[in-house]
């Protein structure tokens, strides 16, 4: 009797994104012609969106050609496949626009010090900035952080039990940092003086785009959200997001559709207690309080996404 196949895992392994949406000479071998249903799909959206038409040229990614590869994914994910070359990108060391389950960030790999450099120039985030990173995992808070506090039996409380039921969720937590994480998420000066590795923002998006790209890689991207170049006010449509950043060298974009326009609430988890020094999406619970820590404020809370 013959085996029947599923169909999520042979959609997959039939279809890629360079085969259903935009063929590309270089570097490919010759490969067979998408499925007439994929692609009747595909000019449907675009005939939906005749002003994104322009950001649908989809290009290898080569370090320092202009180019910019857009992506188009569902929000609810389910045409994940499509991200396989915004992986591959991200493992080349190119930086780009994601969507969270907040705002947009434009992130890079953690540990490619010259994707990090790029990030910084492209948002135009001077060098004592601390940057943020996108977690897969409670595990990866574990290895770059110092994790949550878990609680004695004299009465403190375990945070990191309270955490673990709202994560994946909007919510920024600043931690001690952990020697792994890499010196230049946050540094002081010229390329050779770094700060101390004090303190950095994790987040655990709880959006299927951002979890689909971040667990089909070795590690957490670093991020930071997506605002105007001139005004302190996050940009929510992804058009926009191009048009702004392609000329920067933004090097691809994932739309997901428009975000909300509340971001992630920070938590400052450093101190005696769980201290909030921005309030945004992500509800105040019992076991935090709310702070007035101006210098935090201003160092982590304008930039998390």
């Amino acid at each position: 009797m013959a085996t029947t196949a599923n169909p999520t895992t042979d959609l997959f392994s039939r279809l890629s994104f360079r085969r259903a949406v935009s063929p590309s000479p270089l570097r490919l071998p010759s490969l067979p012609t998408p499925s007439p249903r994929v692609s009747v799909a595909i000019v449907a959206l675009h005939k939906r969106n005749p002003k994104r038409l322009k950001y649908d040229s989809q290009r290898q990614f080569t370090r320092g050609d202009g180019g910019m590869l857009r992506v188009q994914v569902e929000p609810s994910g389910e045409d994940f496949w499509k991200l396989d070359p915004v992986v591959d990108l991200i493992n080349s060391g190119a930086v780009g626009v994601i969507p969270t389950d907040t705002v947009y960030s434009i992130v890079c790999d953690l540990s490619n010090n010259d994707s990090i450099e790029r990030l910084r120039r492209i948002k135009g985030i001077v060098n004592s900035k601390p940057l943020s990173i996108l977690c897969r995992s409670l595990r990866d808070i574990d290895t770059y952080t110092t994790g949550f506090p878990l609680g004695t039996n004299q009465g403190q409380a375990n945070i990191f039990r309270a955490v673990k039921r709202i994560l994946p969720g909007p919510y920024t937590f600043i931690l001690p940092a952990t020697k792994e994480l890499p010196k230049q998420c946050i540094k002081h000066g010229s390329s050779t003086r770094y700060a101390k590795r004090r303190q950095v923002g994790v987040r655990m998006p709880d959006d299927p785009i951002c979890q689909a790209i971040l667990q089909n890689l070795e590690e957490p991207l670093i991020c930071t959200s997506v605002k105007y170049l001139a005004e302190d006010e996050w940009i929510l449509d992804p058009v926009t997001i191009a048009d702004i950043y392609e000329p920067l060298g933004l090097d691809f974009i994932v739309d997901g559709g428009a975000r909300i326009a509340d971001p992630s609430t920070v938590v400052d988890m450093t101190g005696s207690y769980p201290t909030i020094i921005r309030q945004g999406k992500g509800a105040k619970l019992d076991w935090m309080v709310t702070g007035t820590d101006q210098e935090a404020q201003s160092t982590y809370s304008r930039e998390a996404a």
